[in-house]
């Protein structure tokens, strides 16, 4: 570093030095600011916390209220906007329009009202009073009759909301000088006012639409009327939309299920089209993927049973002896574990669903646990008839009745059926498996030392075939305690 260098650098930091002492003093006054300010923060974080759970509350009660399905929402979308727009309107329309439109009428009549009685009390000759009776009947379109020795009634009831006899009573006030009284209910056409005078009482007659604004209720007519229409209409149009977005999901999950979405073909938006032939190509090809997989095993297990095959007449040709017999043991072992493999690589995608009766079905798969020698019981609740795959459930069932029988004395296998889910529970008695090794039994080729899937000449694979085959459905399959004393499975699938 050069000198000039070294000058520059000590008077920057002189410079901060300096910057710093002068803010000491500003640092130290806000000192007790924040040393008085602290209680009231404590005091109000409570009540922000208080807030922030009454929030919550708020978002949870809201979410629960508000409609699940994307066509519901949609139409909340479209008609709470439509809703305050109309609300907003007719506010600022009775605000405004009609409340000022009523009250010049009602200023109006109540300023002929004035100039009647002012006429009739400068001329009190009954013959002038005529004059003006008729006068003002034929060009104002009042009705005035005057009645002598009379006095004005006692007010009566004043109607809880009226705009009209608000307004009027206000605008007459306002003017008249004299006792009077109104009555805005009595006759729903007309207005009748009273006003003293020295010996009788001028009684006035008007129509109520020359004090009214009566035709109020045809612009909230025209207003709801086509609020209706655009609704009509726009449930329509949202209705259109939403069905391709349907059909897309119910294809999704009927593809999840194996099963086939008959005229199923891509339609409404744009975007929703992209979504349905993305779908469809990827259906494609992960049929295509199963359809390779499945000619590759047929021609591994076409191989592979040749060669047993040929083992098996090699040794058939030999002499019995206990080596034989031993390498006989060993070629059926291969051989039930070559089935073993290929069921778990096959995985029965391409199974048609039928529709099967599942409590038969059940008994059967009963009857074959008893001839096994195990105790066995079947039950089933529901209507039995439900689409399923028909091999792919039966061995998901078998292999955990199976696994059931061979680890315990005594099965229970119940099934039942709802409007949404088949249910099948299979109960044994058995030392069942630890809570938490219940998720690694379903890996593929696991095989516990003291596990209920280490079956004699087993592969590890019988229940990952059956979680595999529910899976297949739509469903799954759990593992938890069973009343028995021993391993509750359960298989839950839609239907």
């Amino acid at each position: 570093m050069s000198l000039l260098d070294s000058f520059r650098f000590e008077g920057t930091l002189a410079r901060l030095r300096g910057m710093q002492d002068r803010l000491r003093p500003r640092a130290d006054w806000l000192r007790p600011v924040r040393e008085a300010l602290r209680p009231v923060g404590e005091r109000l974080s409570p009540v922000a916390e208080h807030i922030r759970r009454q929030n919550e509350r708020f978002g949870a009660w809201f979410n629960r209220v508000m409609p699940k399905g994307l066509y519901a929402r949609s139409l909340i979308i479209i008609v709470t906007p439509m809703v305050i727009l109309q609300s907003v309107l007719a506010f600022v329309f009775m605000e405004r329009h009609y409340n000022t439109v009523t009250r010049r009428l009602s200023a109006a009549v109540s300023q002929d009202v004035t100039a009647i009685v002012d006429l009739a009390t400068t001329f009190p000759d009954p013959a002038d009073r005529e004059k003006i009776r008729q006068i003002v009947q034929d060009r104002m379109g009042l009705s005035v009759d005057i009645l002598p020795g009379e006095r004005l009634p006692p007010p009566g009831p004043k109607p809880f909301f009226s705009i009209l006899d608000s307004n009027f009573t206000g605008e007459l006030g306002k003017r008249m000088r004299r006792p009077f009284w109104t009555d805005t209910v009595g006759n729903s056409n007309l207005i009748e006012v009273r006003v003293q005078l020295d010996d009788s009482v001028l009684r006035i007659f008007a129509r109520r639409s020359q004090a009214y604004l009566s035709n109020s209720h045809i612009f909230l007519v025209w207003m709801v009327g086509t609020s209706l229409v655009l609704l009509a209409v726009a449930i329509l149009f949202l209705r259109n939309q939403i069905k391709p977005i349907e059909a897309l999901a119910d294809a999704a999950e009927a593809f999840g299920k194996g099963r086939e979405a008959a005229g199923f073909r891509p339609r409404g938006a744009r975007e929703v089209r992209r979504a349905a032939h993305a779908f469809i190509e990827m259906k494609r090809r992960i049929e295509r993927q199963i359809e390779q997989r499945t000619i590759m095993l047929a021609g591994v297990s076409h191989d592979m049973r040749t060669i047993l095959t040929r083992f098996k007449l090699e040794l058939a040709l030999l002499d019995d002896g206990s080596e034989v017999d031993a390498l006989r043991k060993d070629v059926d072992e291969l051989q039930s574990m070559l089935e073993a493999y290929l069921a778990f690589a096959r995985d029965d995608n391409g199974e048609v669903p039928v529709e099967v009766d599942v409590a038969a079905m059940l008994d059967d798969i009963r009857f074959n646990a008893e001839r096994h020698g195990a105790s066995a019981n079947a039950s089933f609740r529901g209507p039995p008839l439900v689409t399923i795959r028909a091999d792919a459930f039966r061995r998901c069932i078998s292999n955990l009745v199976a696994n059931a029988w061979r680890h315990g004395q005594h099965v229970e296998i119940a099934g039942a059926r709802d409007a949404r889910w088949l249910i099948v529970t299979v109960d044994d008695d058995g030392p069942g498996i630890p809570p938490e090794q219940r998720d690694e039994v379903f890996r593929p080729f696991l095989r516990l030392d003291d596990a209920r899937n280490q079956d004699a000449g087993g592969s590890g694979l019988g229940l990952t075939i059956a979680r595999d085959a529910a899976r297949a459905h739509g469903g799954d399959i759990t593992l938890g305690d069973s009343p028995l004393g021993g391993l509750r499975a359960t298989v839950r699938i839609p239907v």
